[in-house]
């Protein structure tokens, strides 16, 4: 089940780079030379930078549906709606270079993804958030997937298997991932709570005839009792939410 990673709740939409490398496992059986399978790729992904391939689009769309449809993430079927962030598309518009000059594609998304990683015009360094999480998770999947290019071709072992094999171990980690923000929804929810459970309080105090404000802040007790609530109450809500972040983002 893809999800969207790193946020808060699981999305119905497909996780991008296992989509894609299920589509260069399918075109590759269906016989797509290189310079072409990256054609259709980038006819499908590259945006508006890519109009004009009409033909293309609907090929990738034809090898999308040899993808089985009993994953929630194939709702979408050929891929339609599943967008590359900016430094895949960066990466993508590399590798599709490289197989038009005929030199090695793998050579040219690991150059890329080096750049990218050392913030050469790209949002992944300074991205925080979900975003920035997608996007890092992206760019680490190039590099795997320029490795599993060299695999194929020192091996000898067809690049379709190995890619499939591949898009078989990303979902596995998006399933992981929906699993973790699943089970992440408990602990944000608890924080939340928390923060407004003392203004809860105060207005309960209020609806019942007391007045909880003039008692704090009428003698020195009550206005240390409130400053030092607050105190208390900012520093469990930066850790809570300092320890759901960081289990957030911990690798799959």
């Amino acid at each position: 089940m893809a999800r969207r990673l790193g946020g808060g709740s699981a999305d119905a939409g497909p996780v991008p780079m296992t989509v894609l490398v299920q589509q260069l496992a399918a075109l590759l059986r269906g016989g797509r030379i290189p310079a072409r399978l990256w054609d259709e790729l980038w006819a499908l992904y590259g945006g508006d930078a890519a109009r004009g391939w009409p033909v293309a689009q609907v090929a990738v769309h034809g090898a999308g549906r040899d993808r089985p449809r009993d994953r929630p993430h194939d709702r979408t079927g050929d891929g339609a709606g599943t967008v590359l962030g900016p430094e895949s598309r960066r990466i993508l518009a590399a590798a599709r270079g490289a197989a038009l000059r005929g030199s090695s594609v793998a050579a040219a998304i690991r150059r890329e993804v080096s750049a990218v990683s050392a913030g050469e015009g790209a949002v992944v360094p300074a991205t925080k958030g979900a975003v920035g999480i997608r996007a890092r998770r992206d760019v680490r999947v190039w590099g795997e997937l320029a490795a599993c290019f060299d695999t194929a071709e020192a091996s000898g072992c067809p690049l379709a298997d190995v890619l499939a094999r591949f898009a078989a171990h990303l979902e596995s980690e998006d399933d992981a991932e929906a699993a973790r923000q699943t089970a992440l929804a408990g602990p944000r929810a608890t924080v939340r709570l928390l923060t407004w459970l003392p203004l809860s309080g105060l207005g309960l105090g209020l609806l019942l005839g007391v007045d909880p404000v003039a008692t704090l802040l009428g003698n020195p007790w009550g206005l240390t009792a409130l400053a030092a609530g607050v105190a208390l109450t900012v520093v469990g809500r930066l850790w809570s939410a300092r320890l759901v972040r960081t289990a957030a983002e911990a690798p799959t």
